[in-house]
């Protein structure tokens, strides 16, 4: 305001003085609206010329006039314009799109310190239950990127102490650190610092950090190497028709066995009477990748993967019945010896099956009984390893491009051997199986689904990359009705695998077992199949 009255004074100022050096030029004369009409055209250096000043005073007041009008219309009038109203105003907008701030009637929220694959399909599963979350970003321009990319940013460094003040952390439900070592524990020291009853996850690369972690006060440090390589050691089936346990929800057993070479091939679902005889639920098929519902109808063919629910007896009585077929002791060969080809291996070793271990990195040869030097996209290295005679293969490497290169590879040498793959990113899993991959573990997938785990308290299961086991307690919605009369399967695509009750955990329950209101059920789906039973019978119910 005092540039804009300086600036208008010295126009008026020039208004006055053209009528004195008019005057000293004997011109004729001009109205008083003509000297501000000078003033105006001289100033912004437009000059149309109508009115000129002959003499050299009148010159020398016209350049006087113009030079000031340069610098204070053309130089300092756009730089105060930038710095006192647009610089402003963009900052509003900015502070918008990244505030620095929470607002004060946020809670039950999670509290996320960096964006990465993880926080990113942990996002989506928040999203999916309507539990708010934040992510911090320090750096402005990635903030607002971020911002315009619709995820809920607060532009704050995480590892400043001040920070918390502004992000309501008395009333957030967690914070998760799922940056480097080193930043998770600078972020968790000085979390707990400001908060001590806060609960906090952590993420870990290295085992020597995971004790640090905790000392810095992480309730649960992920080590999602570790996590993932036992993942996809456990969906390799040994080379037999046993059923492998891939996952369990107290009572409740969830496995996979290979119909291959067993007499149920030829045979449908109904024909089979698994359930009769063995009391197991079929509730799915694997058929390269793509999973199935279980149909009394299905035919079960060579390529067929059966998914089991049931008892430790039940699956035990399955065993009995077809663990003589399908015998094979050679090795499963895994691609790629960093952090998760390492679990895979120890879970192996645990397992008392034999294995391979294939990378290029000489520092990574640790047994050269079981490790081999050398390129995977070699055919001379993998038929050293046995590529020819294996069942199955791991392909660990943390590059998702390197990972489908190695699975169309390994389906043209090999087209019946089972293939496990892992992805980094969610966007590569279906590009995955159109190379041939069986079954697809992400990285992301994996890591979310651990850390939500932990923040609903409930036991969440991942058998493969968008098929999830999960709880749900039985509503108004649900309540006093069996299970053929909740149609869940037909409107959903969930399979009911069991009810948590008072009497216990009923396995595989009868089709017409009427559900009570607050009793647990226990469902199996893919992530489509979740997302709309939370639509159908959670959200409507909250």
């Amino acid at each position: 305001m005092k540039f804009i009255g300086f600036l208008f004074i010295i126009y008026a100022v020039y208004a006055i003085l053209f009528h004195v050096v008019a005057r000293y030029e004997e011109m004729e004369t001009h109205s008083f609206i003509t000297g501000f009409y000078w003033a105006l055209t001289t100033m912004s250096t437009l000059g149309y010329g109508d009115i000129v000043f002959t003499t050299d005073l009148g010159k020398v007041f016209s350049m006087i006039v113009m030079f000031s009008g340069i610098l204070f219309l053309l130089v300092l009038l756009p730089f105060t314009f930038i710095e006192f109203f647009y610089a402003p105003w963009m900052e509003a907008q900015n502070e918008a799109r990244a505030p620095k701030t929470l607002d004060p009637s946020v809670k039950n929220h999670v509290i996320i310190t960096k964006l990465d694959p993880v926080a990113d399909a942990l996002i989506k599963k928040l999203q999916t239950y309507k539990i708010d979350y934040v992510i911090l970003e320090p750096d402005l321009q990635k903030a607002l990127d971020l911002s315009d990319a619709g995820y809920k940013i607060v532009n704050l460094d995480p590892t400043d102490f001040e920070a918390y003040d502004k992000l309501c952390i008395n009333n957030a439900r967690m914070v998760v650190a799922t940056g480097t070592d080193t930043v998770n524990t600078n972020v968790t020291f000085t979390v707990r610092e400001y908060n001590p009853d806060i609960k906090i996850v952590a993420t870990a690369a290295s085992p020597d950090s995971v004790d640090i972690l905790q000392l810095a006060g992480a309730n649960h440090v992920l080590q999602m190497g570790e996590i993932l390589g036992r993942s996809l050691a456990r969906r390799t089936l040994g080379g037999n028709a046993r059923v492998h346990v891939i996952g369990h929800i107290d009572e409740l057993v969830i496995g996979e066995a290979t119909a291959q070479e067993t007499p149920l091939i030829g045979k449908t679902l109904a024909e089979s009477r698994l359930r009769e005889t063995t009391g197991v639920t079929v509730v799915g098929f694997w058929e390269r990748g793509e999973f199935k519902q279980a149909l009394p109808e299905t035919v079960i063919t060579e390529k067929t993967m059966l998914v089991l629910a049931g008892s430790v007896n039940q699956l035990r009585n399955y065993d009995e019945l077809v663990s003589i077929y399908h015998v094979s002791d050679k090795p499963v060969i895994i691609i790629g010896a960093g952090r998760v080809g390492r679990a895979a291996a120890k879970n192996f070793k645990e397992r008392h099956i034999d294995y391979r271990v294939i990378d290029k990195d000489a520092t990574r040869i640790y047994d050269k009984s079981k490790y081999i030097q050398g390129d995977a996209a070699d055919h001379e290295v993998l038929k050293k390893a046995g590529l020819e005679e294996a069942h199955t293969v791991l392909i660990t490497t943390h590059d998702d491009d390197v990972n489908i290169y190695l699975t169309i590879y390994c389906r043209q040498l090999s087209p019946n051997m089972q293939i496990i793959s892992r992805t980094t990113y969610e966007k590569n899993i279906a590009t995955m199986h159109r190379a041939g991959a069986d079954f697809v573990m992400s990285y992301a997938s994996m890591g979310a689904n651990s850390i939500f785990n932990i923040i609903e308290g409930q036991d969440v299961l991942i058998l493969a990359e968008g098929l999830n086991i999960f709880n749900h307690k039985v509503n108004k919605l649900l309540a006093d009705k069996s299970l053929i009369e909740s149609d869940i399967r037909k409107n959903t695509g969930c399979t009911v695998v069991a009810i948590k009750c008072k009497e216990g955990m009923k396995v595989s329950p009868q089709p017409d077992r009427k559900l009570r209101e607050g009793e647990e059920i226990v469902l199996i789906g893919s992530s489509e199949s979740e997302t709309e039973f939370v639509k159908l019978y959670e959200m409507d119910s909250a």
